[in-house]
């Protein structure tokens, strides 16, 4: 009798998962960029003002011909509002991010190059910054200076700062021995470009892995915020903003509530798919 072989490369059920997974990873995909192109056409495809009143259909059902997702307590539209706050939220975030990720990551780079007690120094900031109860320390600042657009975005940029400290310092450490950086050093390269120009981009796919980690945070934590109205204040709006009024006519009219909050955990969920989408497209160790 024959041998029967097996045949080599994935199991069927192997097959089966990395198709789940890719369509997970498409509808991740598909989500963000829905919200990206909401918050880029806010003021376009809104169809009411935020601030306007309709008090003739003060909490309407969603289903509405004229308010799609319902009103509020005032008459105002919740599909008006959830647009502009998508835009809030993201603006938020992504500056945040940005700011996170730039200052981690020149930390990150001077410990590298420094060494010494440059480095214990920055080290040592950046286990103090994980010690600290951040949402705790947000309270306190916003309490005490008020909350604005602008001050809450650099409050947000110093969320999670050390993760790229420690992952920029570790890698620029590893790149500086290899044959690339250290033969544009021993040509006279400036230690700036050889950062910059040859370690910078060798530590990118991590660094952008890491973003997708802190961007749903961010969201989290600034939606924490707002629910507690130390956040995105009036008129201004936000997700966050929209589930702290919401929660006041949760038995009434629950899609003031739910509605962001639905948002908000389809957000943060599909960037998560996709970062661990990256994440295994572009680390190496992982393939």
């Amino acid at each position: 009798m024959a041998d029967i072989s097996l045949p080599s490369g994935v199991t069927s059920s192997e097959k089966k998962k990395r198709k789940r997974f890719s369509l997970f990873v498409a509808a991740g995909l598909l989500w963000i960029a829905a919200m990206i192109l909401i918050a880029l056409t806010a003021d376009w495809i809104r169809p009411f003002n935020i601030t306007a009143f309709d008090l003739k259909n003060r909490l309407a059902l969603p289903g509405n011909p004229v308010h799609l997702l319902g009103t509020d307590e005032l008459g105002r539209d919740v599909l008006s509002r959830l647009i502009d706050s998508i835009r809030i939220s993201l603006v938020i975030a992504f500056g945040a991010t940005l700011i996170s990720a730039f200052f981690g990551t020149l930390l990150g780079f001077l410990a590298a190059y420094f060494r010494g007690i440059v480095e214990h120094f920055v080290l040592m900031l950046a286990d103090f910054q994980a010690a600290m109860p951040f949402l705790i320390m947000s309270l306190a600042v916003l309490a005490f200076f008020g909350s604005s657009l602008p001050l809450l975005i650099c409050l947000m940029g110093f969320y999670g700062w050390e993760r790229y400290t420690r992952i920029a310092r570790g890698l620029a450490i590893s790149a500086s021995k290899q044959g690339y950086a250290a033969a544009v050093t021993q040509i006279g390269a400036s230690p700036t470009r050889v950062y910059l120009k040859h370690i910078l981009p060798n530590i990118a796919s991590t660094l952008i892995v890491s973003m997708t980690l802190t961007f749903p945070e961010i969201i989290l934590t600034e939606s924490s915020l707002s629910f507690l109205g130390l956040g995105v204040q009036p008129p201004m709006t936000s997700l966050g903003n929209m589930v702290g009024y919401g929660r006041e006519y949760i038995t009434r009219a629950p899609w003031i509530m739910l509605t962001p909050s639905l948002v908000i955990m389809l957000t943060t969920l599909s960037i998560s798919i996709v970062g661990d989408w990256l994440r295994d497209k572009l680390d190496p160790t992982l393939s």
